[in-house]
Order: C-alpha cells, then sequence, then structure tokens
C-alpha cells in the first residue's frame, strides 16, 4: 500500500502538559496546592507539586529538532515545537504528519499519575487526578473530535475511587486507563495480589484497556551506573516484556477474561520468541506450578488479550502471524526520540512492502479502532481520512527541522549522562 493511502491512528503519542492545565479545573480549596510551572535558574521550566520538581526532559520533546541535537538537558516551552504542548499546532502536525488518529501518554505526572499520588492528602491527590483526566478528555482531545483516543490517568492508593474514576470517564467515552507496567516497585500491591481487583472489574465492565506504558514503573533497565545511555534505550522493550509476563501469569487473566491490556512503546519483535517461551512453560511446569489456562495455550491468551505495537519493526512486520496479527497497532511516539515524524508513512511504507492491503489495514488503523472504541470515520469520510487527504489539509504547515533556541544547549554543557535515567527513576517522574 502507498504511504499516502494508508489510514494512520498511533497507539502511543505523548504530550507536554501546557502552564495553564489546571486553571479553573481545580476546586478553590486545593487552588494553591496545585501543580504549577516555575523557571529555573538556568532557564528551563518545571512543574511543581508537593514540593517534587519535574523538568521537561530534552528527549521527551524533540520533534522538529536535528538529531544531533537530541539530549536530555532540562528545556523550556519556547524551545519545544508547539504541537508537543499546544492542540490546535498538534493537529496541524498530525495533518502534516498524516496522522488521523492519536492517543496521548501523559509526562509531568508519571505514566501512572504516580507524581499525584505522592501528596499526604489523598483527597487533594485525587481532585488533581480527576482534574487532570477531565482536562485531557475534554479539552485535548474534545477540542478535535474524532482525532484523539482519549486516556485516564488513576488514582493508585484507591482502588475503590480509582474504580469510580475509571466509570466515571468512560462515560465520557474514554476506553484506556495509563497503567504503571509493575505496582510493586511502586510501594503497592502487585499485579497478583486482590488488591486491584476493583479496578480490573471496572475495566472490564467498561471496556477500558489497561495501557502499560514502559518506564512506568519507576525503573527503566539499566546494567550500571556508568553504562552508556544506549544501553537504557536498547533495553528499553525489556519492561514492557517483564510487564507482559507478570500479567499473563497472574491470577487478573483468569478471574478477569475480559480485561484487555496494552504493551506501549515496546516493539513487537521480540514477541515470537516470548510467546514460544511461554506456551513451552507451561508444557514442562504448569503440572507443579498450578496454573492451568482450560484448553488453551498461554500464546492464544496472549493474542487474545495483549495489543502490541511498533514504530518501525522490520522483523516484526516478517512475523506478524506468529505474533497475531489481529493484535499488532502501530505508533508514532510524536514527540519523543524515536519518533520519525513528519516522515513516519514513507518509513511505515518501507517496512511493509508487500503486505496485504487488508493486513495494512488492521495494523495502521482497524485493531488499535476496535480495541479502543475509536470510530476514525465518525467524523470525516474515508477518503478524508488518509495520509494524502490529511497532507492535504496541511499545505503550507512548516514541517522544517531547526534547532531551537541556543540557551538549551548551554544548558546541555557538562550534563550527566546518567540524568535521564536518576530522573526517571525518581519518586515524582515514573
Amino acid at each position: 500500500m502507498r504511504a499516502e493511502d494508508m489510514i494512520l491512528v498511533s497507539v502511543d503519542d505523548h504530550l507536554v502538559e501546557p502552564p495553564d492545565l489546571f486553571e479553573g479545573r481545580v476546586p478553590s480549596k486545593f487552588a494553591d496546592e496545585a501543580p504549577r510551572v516555575i523557571t529555573q535558574k538556568n532557564g528551563s521550566e518545571a512543574w511543581t507539586f508537593n514540593n517534587a520538581v519535574v523538568p521537561n526532559i530534552g528527549l521527551n520533546a524533540v520533534a522538529g529538532r536535528p538529531r544531533e541535537e537530541y539530549g536530555v538537558e532540562p528545556t523550556a516551552f519556547n524551545e519545544m515545537r508547539p504541537g508537543c504542548y499546544d492542540i490546535h499546532e498538534r493537529v496541524k502536525d498530525m495533518n502534516a504528519g498524516g496522522v488521523l488518529g492519536s492517543m496521548c501518554f501523559p509526562s509531568f505526572p508519571g505514566f501512572a499519575g504516580r507524581l499525584f499520588a505522592s501528596h499526604g492528602d489523598k483527597e487533594l491527590g485525587a481532585a488533581i487526578t480527576r482534574a487532570y483526566n477531565d482536562w485531557h478528555i475534554e479539552e485535548w482531545c474534545g477540542t478535535y473530535p474524532g482525532r484523539f483516543i482519549p486516556m485516564a490517568i488513576p488514582i493508585m492508593w484507591d482502588p475503590e475511587e480509582c474504580a469510580k474514576e475509571i466509570r466515571r470517564n468512560a462515560e465520557k467515552g474514554c476506553h484506556s486507563l495509563s497503567f504503571t507496567e509493575n505496582p510493586a516497585t511502586l510501594g503497592f500491591p502487585s499485579f497478583h495480589d486482590e488488591y486491584w481487583d476493583p479496578v480490573w472489574q471496572a475495566a472490564s465492565d467498561c471496556q477500558v484497556v489497561i495501557s502499560v506504558h514502559l518506564g512506568s514503573s519507576g525503573k527503566i533497565t539499566m546494567t550500571a551506573d556508568n553504562a552508556p545511555i544506549d544501553v537504557m534505550i536498547t533495553l528499553q522493550p525489556m519492561n514492557v516484556c517483564s510487564a507482559a509476563a507478570d500479567l499473563l501469569w497472574s491470577r487478573v487473566v483468569k478471574n478477569f477474561p475480559d480485561l484487555r491490556f496494552a504493551l506501549s512503546e515496546g516493539g513487537t519483535g521480540w514477541i515470537p520468541y516470548f510467546i514460544d517461551r511461554l506456551d513451552r512453560t507451561y508444557e514442562m511446569h504448569h503440572l507443579w506450578t498450578g496454573q492451568d489456562f482450560a484448553d488453551k495455550k498461554p500464546s492464544e491468551v496472549f493474542r487474545e488479550r495483549f495489543m502490541t505495537c511498533f514504530i518501525s519493526d522490520p522483523v516484526g512486520i516478517k512475523l506478524r502471524h506468529d505474533i497475531g496479527i489481529d493484535n499488532i497497532s502501530w505508533e508514532c511516539d510524536y514527540p519523543h526520540s524515536d519518533s520519525s515524524w513528519p516522515k513516519a508513512p514513507e518509513e511505515l511504507e518501507a517496512v511493509m512492502a508487500g503486505v496485504p492491503d487488508d493486513e495494512v489495514n488492521k495494523i495502521t488503523y482497524e485493531n488499535a479502532s476496535r480495541w479502543y472504541n475509536f470510530e476514525p470515520f465518525k467524523h470525516r469520510s474515508r477518503e478524508q481520512c488518509t495520509v494524502g487527504a490529511l497532507r492535504e489539509e496541511a499545505a503550507g504547515h512548516d514541517v522544517e527541522i531547526r534547532s531551537f533556541d541556543q540557551g538549551r544547549f548551554e544548558r546541555k554543557k557538562g550534563v550527566d549522562l546518567g540524568v535521564f535515567s536518576k530522573v526517571a527513576n525518581s519518586p515524582s517522574n515514573a
């Protein structure tokens, strides 16, 4: 299929929260304690809440920047492409990149809202979480109907309240919950504990997918403090692999047969070996470990219950039928450093050369639409949803790769390359 004829729905993008996010959304008694943006001495900007300071890490907002200028140093809003944080500019960038639909993970609260869980006043934490979800669903997604898959963050410290929040957001059309890949590392009960049952039940009842993003456990795989940052970047999918094993062997998949999980930003090429290992483990050990999937193999359960996604994964495409053609989806990862925006359609066309059109459609938009109850043709015709049609709408929109403010690169001098791992593993940023 030609790039211009594709319809692209990305199940893993990111947003940088704008400074005015909480204005008018937090109860007046908590207004003075709501998260806010501050300017630091080095000129970078950061969110602060509950005495924690969360900088905007450079790699998280590099769309439109030359690759040689990528880095981990903190940045400011005026040093980012506006599409990172401005919804109107984001849609222009989506059009220019040929992307119809997008699901955007949070940044400063952490993928599972861990920052909000850190406050001792749980009423305040819950109010901030609800405010964030309202903003994301009503403003970020609601400003352009049919262009975004809404995603909520959880109230981690109270599963009953979390379940209520899932149901509340589902009534607004939100069918994705950003969740941690390992609650145990965050100080909560593990996936194997009944603690989470109200959450799983609510998600099952409301057809909400538990979207598990790599790095959401507060731990990023690193071999040593002085290892090159390339080691951490290479090993990122291992976080998702661990989460998949933890969940598949847990009581959760057996007790909640309608519950589904998405493995976000983990790639797909590793999955054929992984599911072979699942089946081998079951065959050799289930009689003494007590695992019981009735008449199914673990690999079959995986294909039914776990969505996978890739940016550019030639090996995964070659082995797509071993993975499961109905549970593979595509991601753009805008505005992060792995994204190939605005040339993602061309990259995808090359990777999927020779793949039948019906399979291309499943991977590029049909699977995502089915899993997340997203209706791509509700607000525009199919012909208006293609890469070519969207780019025509964006004619004249500037997508030139260029340097931004020089101050950012002055701050790059002497930056510890371990800072990215340190920030990601800190209590306030996972």
